[in-house]
């Protein structure tokens, strides 16, 4: 048997072969510091469209990120062939940190969030007034959802002409939500699409409504270059729309106006992922009045410091209403 001294030389230690020719395993990892900079336009069974520029390239997830995800709307770093030309694929090496995320679960006992857009600066909640009838369940989970991930919201209410506003801009008043009203016929003209354009000049907008409401029509009407889907229709026995968008997809608007994300149609948006105690960020006016409110206050409570607080006229007792409703949408059926 040898044994060795103190000052042995690295060349008569004995190495086990490598059988399969490539590098031992390192906890050290790239930092890729030449990889360009990149966005996800969207996914597609393991493949990332990423704009590179001005290019679009394919991409894949590099194995050191783990099952750390991209979604449409993420800010990368791309290694390898970033060409663009058929049959290349580049590698997303980094994911960078997100300044918004809009997530849902499948419903309210579902503990898996999915993440469905990244870094959007707001929500457009698209909904029609009739042909199918408003859910109102839905839209408040939508704006809870908004809320906690750090996005502003903007109602948009399609076929007017089908049924009045009026009901649903009441219910949503006390909130200060922009909202736009459209009908079929200015979808037609362009008009429906230049008043929306108003509210997403220079920003990113992620689209999201249940199906049948018009929301690719109107994602359609203002991204005209590109057609993104086929438009569908609303079942006459059911009330319910048919999906027509299988995947989100970031669009560009013209003149570099900004972005539209266009998300499949939902027809459940869970809040299984929401922290409750992040909703009151939304309502500045009140938030002030919580700081006498028990540990732990859910602000819907007979110890709520937010009751006082409203009955001295530091806030409007509508908001508080308001709050109060978005924060049980957790508890009620979207249908309700």
């Amino acid at each position: 048997m040898r044994r060795y001294g103190k000052h042995t030389d690295e060349d008569d230690i004995r190495s086990r072969p490598n059988r399969k020719g490539n590098r031992p395993r390192t906890n050290i990892r790239p930092k890729h510091e030449d990889a360009a900079e990149g966005m996800v336009l969207t996914v597609d069974r393991g493949r990332l469209t990423c704009l590179v520029e001005d290019r679009t390239i394919l991409a894949m997830k590099a194995r050191e990120l783990g099952r750390k995800a991209a979604v449409v709307g993420d800010r990368v770093a791309l290694v390898g062939d970033l060409s663009g030309g058929k049959d290349t694929l580049a590698r997303i090496v980094r994911i960078e940190d997100r300044s918004s995320v809009l997530r849902r679960t499948a419903d309210d006992d579902d503990p898996f969030e999915r993440v469905v857009v990244a870094n959007a600066d707001q929500l457009a909640i698209v909904t029609a007034l009739a042909d199918p009838e408003p859910r109102p369940r839905l839209i408040d989970r939508c704006l809870v959802a908004a809320y906690d991930g750090g996005l502003t919201p903007l109602l948009v209410m399609t076929k007017s002409d089908l049924a009045p506003p009026d009901k649903l801009l009441e219910l949503y008043g006390d909130l200060d939500i922009p909202y736009v009203v459209t009908s079929r016929g200015e979808l037609e003209t362009g008009d429906a699409a230049q008043r929306v354009q108003e509210h997403l000049d220079g920003k990113i907008t992620a689209f999201v409504g249940h199906s049948g409401v018009g929301k690719t029509t109107l994602v359609n009407a203002l991204v005209p270059v590109d057609r993104r889907r086929t438009t569908g229709h609303v079942n006459a026995v059911t009330g319910r729309g048919r999906h027509t968008t299988t995947s989100a997809l970031a669009l560009p608007l013209a003149d570099d106006g900004g972005w539209v994300i266009d998300t499949p149609g939902v027809r459940s948006f869970g809040l299984a992922h929401i922290d409750p105690s992040r909703v009151i960020h939304a309502f500045p006016d009140l938030e002030p009045g919580t700081v006498n409110c028990p540990r732990a206050c859910s602000h819907d409570e007979p110890d709520c410091a937010l009751d006082e607080w409203v009955a001295e006229g530091h806030a409007d007792p509508a908001r508080l209403y308001s709050l109060r409703r978005l924060l049980a949408t957790r508890e009620r059926t979207e249908g309700d």
